[in-house]
């Protein structure tokens, strides 16, 4: 081998930048341990959120200290963290949320909320057209509006054509040029969005955070690894910052018209079909002792108003409240609704005929434990504005009160100054609210005029982190329209923690199973592979931690995929080299034979590009999942090639310099796979019986019991829930029935102290709050079996000592679809990029037609399998993207395999052309046999150790590749070579019709 010097200078260098990369996590998890350790410290009796808190504080006062010093640099804590390699939310727990920012509100905003019907009709028909399509929203729009708009334009005076926009848009023009326009505005508006969102995160103090655009689409993706506190994570960046302050009515304004609205609600409620149109809700409490005995109370089984609102009378001047009354937090979706049907609000009086009602932005428990929320009147306008608008203040920041409690101090410009002590003056006695982005954080009485620009938002439970978030999102900026989460995925650090020793036990595992294999079948050469193994996986890491490459378990299948391929490489190496000996050649002369192109090189070469080719296919079109496992595959392959060719190349050159011998085999292993001479293509005919038998099967099974489609493939909420006792799945999916109208789908995740509920309640409803009602449901639900566990935590986050929200998946309808065609693009792609390229490199249509072929059996047997097993197997068998990955791993893995027996039977036809084509296919099937069986066996043994001792979110996964690992290599043998046998002798006739076909298609 030439360039020996040069290669082991490589090697060394490679290898000492990858350790210096990769001792910046090892810093970084000393001090984070420290930092645990102090927390724990503070003694036993500190909960979760207070945990947090200390390791945050300790984490701060050492985040500018040195903690290393080389001499030519010192690096803090700081500095450490920006270098250490990321852990994906799997691996490390937080939030990967994407936002999708309301094109729907631009386009309101720019017309001025126009009231023009086809406008609006055609916002509504896109609106319902977007749940079944992947067009953007503008594009739905644009083509709903040309079916209902008739002669109007969208330059018509009444939409777009407004003095606003006349610098940008005409009288008449033509909607084309108002479209492309109208794009222009989406697109500054996105982008005012993601730099308001970049701005609010930064100022949130979570390391390593990740925000970025996708694409035109109008959606944000924000990961923050680590997060613990995913409500104030999620409050962070769903909040509009808008601003506003509103005079408000008192309870004595508005109690005698509940009390109006409460009877009418009685008799709307006693038509049944009314009664099935709303929501129902379990009474807890008593309309007589909330009412006072004053008050004449209905029969408590007949529902009203009052059964879900629970006013704050007030029979004295004393009880003078700007709080009107409470609820349920369950329940507030039903208050809401009854509130504003137009039966209803035709009883409203003059002077509250623009009343609106708002929530406060904070629960509290009840006496009985129950979580209530505060309703306030609002008095709003005919033009539905604000007194007070947010855009006149200047600065926020988080400040204590005279009772040293945090609250929000505001500095106003000049012009909020006079409104605000004209609206002070005039409300003196009275109350005002400071509502933000529609929910009320304080409402208090004004005693004196405040005229110097200053005020403050405060609350009686006001937390200095929810202070000092709102003044983030006040001096961060407002929105320019809703951003609201339509997929989101929250691990909590307890799993995520368990997740990261699972895989270390299952990883360490499965290398310590390979390198035994590789000694005991290769002796002193398997030896060498395995340092060479060893070397390939210090390169992988060291490469994801210089490249700030996140890791994730998707992805740690990726790296143990390409060790398989790193083991195969040196495999197909060993043996070439053995049947050179076999036949008397010497030691030196085999070795140089089996590491050249003619040798095991070329097939090397091809394996791998196939494989690489299904990376790139899964990065380009993959999300999440997808792409952290395509990214570690490709660095894998690339350190893969280079550790198996040349490091161990090095490693036999140097034995065999020094006067080493080298048999490449053991007393154990000698003689095996020796003389094989098998005639597969006899046998070929039982195969695609076999074969057909058992897709057929399969493909019954799949139209008739289905696949199990996870949540972000059709959409909804999923919830890994971990209790104190065993529970029963069935019981609790009953249980649930009430609280969300429909039983959900419950299964035991793992062992039986842990359930996986998906639920697809609420999932088509928008609002910020409706998160919350479903978690509170999910909570109400499952309180019989939860004991002492309180709400707050109940909730995903922080660590959990008890019963609670392990991880959480939402995904969307309309972006599960999306998904959905990703993925698909995903596999057709790679596979017609390979079809080409086997095309390309055998120069054969029926080595394609094989190849392609035999991955089609594979898939459609894997997916077989799951349709038929899913509903008895311990452990989740989704159909989501992590099967997706492991769909095209397996693509991936029958390609290599398949590769590496058509090279050997594209070299005997070169060198025996006297054999006839069936025996030229059945000698190159019995000769790499052995490597088949070498290769597939330790890729068996580390997917099986990674399935029996990984974590329970990987073992479905695990099991895809490893029904995958066993039927592509059955497949290489006996699907891929015979159809490729049978279809060369149509070769002709098949490019003939490939070429008619091609023409009509594309006309040519």
């Amino acid at each position: 081998m030439q360039n020996k010097g040069l290669i082991k200078l490589f090697a060394i260098l490679f290898g000492l930048v990858s350790l210096y990369q990769l001792s910046f996590t090892f810093l970084a998890t000393k001090v984070e341990d420290d930092a645990v350790a102090y927390a724990e410290s503070k003694g036993d009796n500190i909960d979760a959120r207070q945990k947090a808190t200390f390791e945050r504080k300790y984490l701060d006062s050492v985040a500018n200290q040195e903690i290393i010093n080389l001499g030519i640099a010192s690096y803090s804590y700081n500095d450490v963290k920006d270098k250490e390699m990321n852990l994906g939310l799997d691996l490390k727990g937080g939030i990967n949320a994407i936002l999708q920012v309301s094109v729907k509100e631009v386009l309101k905003s720019l017309a001025n909320d126009s009231k023009n019907v086809a406008f609006n009709q055609a916002l509504d028909a896109a609106d319902e057209a977007q749940k079944s399509s992947n067009a953007t929203y503008l594009d739905l729009f644009f083509e709903e509006f040309e079916k209902v708009a008739g002669d109007t334009k969208l330059s018509d005076p009444s939409i777009f054509g407004t003095k606003a926009l006349s610098e940008k848009i005409t009288f008449n023009e033509a909607n084309a040029t108002v479209k492309a326009t109208l794009q222009e505005e989406i697109n500054s508006s996105i982008g005012t969005a993601f730099e308001v969102l970049r701005s609010r995160i930064d100022k949130f103090g979570v390391t390593q955070p990740n925000i970025q655009r996708i694409g035109n689409s109008g959606r944000i993706q924000i990961e923050l690894p680590g997060a613990k506190d995913i409500e104030r994570v999620t409050r962070l960046i769903t909040s509009k910052a808008e601003l506003q302050f509103w005079e408000v009515y008192t309870n004595a304004e508005v109690q005698n018209y509940f009390f109006t609205a409460n009877a009418k609600i009685a008799e709307i409620l006693k038509d049944n079909s009314a009664a099935e149109k709303v929501i129902d809700s379990t009474k807890t409490d008593d309309i007589d002792d909330l009412l006072g005995e004053s008050i004449d109370s209905t029969d408590v089984n007949q529902k009203n108003l009052f059964t879900y609102l629970f006013p704050n009378v007030a029979q004295s001047q004393q009880q003078m409240s700007s709080l009107v009354g409470q609820s349920r937090v369950l329940d507030t979706a039903m208050v809401n609704d009854l509130l504003s049907r137009k039966d209803v609000k035709a009883l409203l009086p003059n002077e509250l005929k623009y009343v609106k009602f708002l929530w406060d932005y904070k629960s509290n428990k009840g006496t009985d434990g129950t979580e209530l929320i505060g309703l306030y009147a609002i008095k709003g306008s005919r033009s539905g504005n604000a007194t007070i608008e947010g855009d006149v203040i200047l600065d926020a920041s988080q400040v204590f009160d005279q009772l040293n409690k945090p609250e929000v101090s505001m500095t106003m410009n000049s012009s909020g100054t006079k409104q605000w002590a004209k609206m002070t003056t005039e409300n003196q006695g009275k109350f005002v609210a400071v509502v933000l982005d529609n929910y009320v954080y304080t409402a208090p009485s004004v005693n004196t005029p405040i005229t110097g620009g200053r005020t403050s938002i405060s609350g009686g439970s006001m937390t200095i982190t929810e202070a000092e978030d709102i003044a983030t999102v006040l001096k961060a900026g407002k929105l320019p329209a809703a951003a609201r989460i339509i997929q989101a995925e929250v691990v909590g650090p307890s799993l995520g923690q368990e997740s990261i020793d699972h895989s270390i036990q299952s990883f360490g595992l499965a290398i310590l199973l390979v390198l035994v294999w590789m000694a005991l079948y290769y002796g002193k050469a398997g030896l060498y592979a395995d340092i060479a193994l060893a070397v390939n996986i210090l390169f992988i890491f060291g490469i994801l931690a210089s490249f700030n490459a996140v890791l994730t378990l998707p992805g740690i299948a990726g790296i143990i995929l390409t060790i398989g391929m790193s083991v195969d490489a040196n495999v197909i190496i060993f043996e070439r080299i053995k049947e050179s000996l076999a036949i008397k050649k010497g030691l030196k002369q085999s070795v140089e034979e089996g590491f050249s192109i003619k040798g095991a090189l070329s097939a090397i070469i091809d394996a791998n590009i196939t494989t690489l080719l299904t990376g790139v296919i899964l990065y380009v079109f993959g999300t999440g999942p997808i792409k952290g496992f395509a990214l570690t595959l490709m660095i894998g392959i690339a350190t893969s090639l280079f550790t198996a060719v040349f490091i161990t190349r090095l490693l036999i050159d140097r034995s065999i310099n020094k006067g080493g011998k080298l048999t490449f085999n053991t007393s154990i292993s000698k003689g095996w796979f020796q003389n094989i001479n098998i005639e597969f293509l006899r046998k070929r005919k039982i195969a695609y019986i076999v074969s057909g038998a058992v897709i057929i099967a399969g493909i019954v099974s799949i139209f008739s019991i289905g696949l199990k489609q996870g949540v972000d493939f059709k959409g909804g909420r999923s919830y890994v829930v971990r209790f104190d006792q065993s529970m029963n799945a069935t019981e609790v999916a009953s249980t649930l029935k009430d609280a969300f109208g429909t039983a959900p789908e419950v299964k035991t995740y793992g062992s039986d102290r842990q359930l996986k509920i998906t639920t697809v309640y609420k999932i088509d409803e928008d609002g910020q709050d409706v998160d919350d009602q479903v978690q509170n449901a999910l909570f109400t639900g499952l309180k019989s079996y939860l004991g002492t566990t309180t709400y707050q935590d109940f909730k995903p986050g922080f660590e959990k000592e008890g019963s609670g929200v392990m991880s959480y998946m939402k995904v969307e309808p309309t972006i599960a679809d999306d998904i959905k065609t990703s993925a698909l693009y995903a596999v057709f792609g790679s596979l017609l990029v390979v079809f080409l390229y086997i095309l390309l490199r055998f120069r054969k249509v029926s080595f394609s037609i094989g190849a392609v072929t035999a991955v089609f059996h594979d898939v459609l047997i894997v997916l077989s399998v799951f349709s038929i097993t899913y509903s008895f197997m311990p452990f989740d068998m989704e159909i989501g993207q992590s099967f997706i990955a492991a769909i095209l791993t397996v693509v991936g893995y029958s390609l290599n395999d398949t590769v590496v027996i058509f090279d050997r039977i594209r070299e005997f036809t070169g060198t025996h052309p006297n054999w006839k084509y069936s025996e030229v296919v059945d000698k190159a099937l019995s000769s790499t046999l052995g490597r088949t069986i070498n290769t597939s066996l330790t890729t068996l043994l580390v997917m099986l150790a990674i399935f029996l001792f990984g974590g329970d979110s990987i073992k479905g996964f695990m099991f895809a590749l490893i029904i995958g690992v066993v039927v592509g290599t059955y497949s290489s043998l006996f699907v891929a070579t015979p159809i490729m046998f049978d279809t060369s002798k149509k070769e002709e006739k098949i490019i003939k019709f490939i070429y008619r076909y091609s023409k009509t298609v594309f006309n040519l």
